[in-house]
């Protein structure tokens, strides 16, 4: 296997380069979702949670964007928040200029609001919804973003739901194929995406997965993966899941990603969930896509995930000296 067949076009990886880029678009959400990472006190370190740091609007928003992305060069942004449509204005604005830069643009939503319908006509754009299960259970965590209003919002776009699941999700025998089969049979939905609640050191929640839990899960998805073909989850992802890497220095996607938040300075870290994340723990779905290339050894000797690390240092002490 030659190296360019692992990572094509993503060279500049090994010379320090990160493709990926995810920003918090801004720190306002009208929803209160339990467990949900970005408002956690440690999730920025020092500078505390989503909440209490500064963000932009208007032009100053899409100017100070648009600079990440002249700085990053990312092949892909990940637009995140709170909650993204919140400026939709600005997105207006922004998704076209990033789509004419050749970027492709990841916007997770609740869809709380109607998506706009100029968006359909962006190639490099891809709409992510978030549904925390089923009807009942998602409109009690994520109310105003209910089922009725996504359904509504949604309706002549294309869009991906992604599920991240939680200890209540797994109450009832069969609840994810209940799951899987509503969104099945909606002609918005282009694919069901997994992921698996991240925990933060520490944490006792009802969202946190116990080991017995996520050993039932993932054997639940392998099977309905096979009945539902709109479940995005590849053997390497699902992997992925059953081995996470130990540390965020092991972990490629966290390597070749750099996250910003609502300021568009502070950089979240060691990962896109900040504070102090259980690896062993993990249920990133990005993570767990790359974890098999992080464990490809180079001539059977040296760990992709290794060079990576090393890169994202060098990378650093050039970004540091502005070159």
């Amino acid at each position: 296997m030659r190296n360019a067949d692992i990572f094509p076009a993503w060279g500049g990886i090994l010379r320090g380069r990160r493709p990926f880029l995810s920003i918090e678009i801004t720190r306002e959400c009208p929803l209160r979702c339990p467990g949900c990472y970005a408002y956690q006190p440690e999730h920025l370190g020092t500078a505390g949670s989503l909440r209490q740091l500064s963000d932009f609007k208007g032009e100053a928003l899409v100017a100070g964007v648009l600079g990440l992305a002249r700085r990053y060069r990312p092949l892909h942004i990940s637009i995140v928040g709170g909650e993204p449509l919140v400026r939709y204005r600005e997105l207006d604005v922004l998704l076209p200029k990033l789509d004419s830069m050749g970027i492709e643009v990841q916007l997770v939503t609740s869809a709380v609001r109607p998506l706009p319908p100029a968006w359909k006509d962006l190639r490099g754009l891809r709409l992510v919804v978030s549904v925390d299960g089923l009807a009942a259970e998602h409109d009690r965590r994520r109310a105003p973003a209910t089922y009725d209003r996504i359904l509504q919002h949604i309706a002549g776009h294309r869009v991906n739901v992604h599920c991240t699941i939680t200890r209540q999700l797994l109450q009832r025998a069969g609840y994810l194929a209940e799951f899987a089969d509503f969104w099945t049979q909606r002609e918005e939905i282009g694919r069901i995406w997994f992921s698996l609640y991240t925990p933060q050191e520490g944490e006792q929640s009802e969202e946190r997965l116990s080991s017995q839990d996520r050993q039932a899960v993932l054997g639940e998805l392998a099977r309905l993966r096979t009945l539902f073909p709109k479940i995005e989850l590849p053997d390497r992802v699902l992997g992925g899941y059953w081995r996470p890497p130990a540390s965020p220095q092991e972990c490629v996607f966290t390597q070749v990603t750099t996250s910003i938040s609502a300021d568009l300075k502070t950089q979240i870290t060691p990962c896109q969930f900040g504070g102090r994340p259980v690896c062993a723990e993990c249920g990133c779905i990005a993570s767990a896509a790359l974890a098999c290339v992080g464990r490809y050894k180079l001539a059977g000797l040296v760990k992709l995930s290794s060079i990576f690390s090393l890169s994202k240092k060098i990378g650093d002490v050039f970004s540091s000296n502005g070159q």
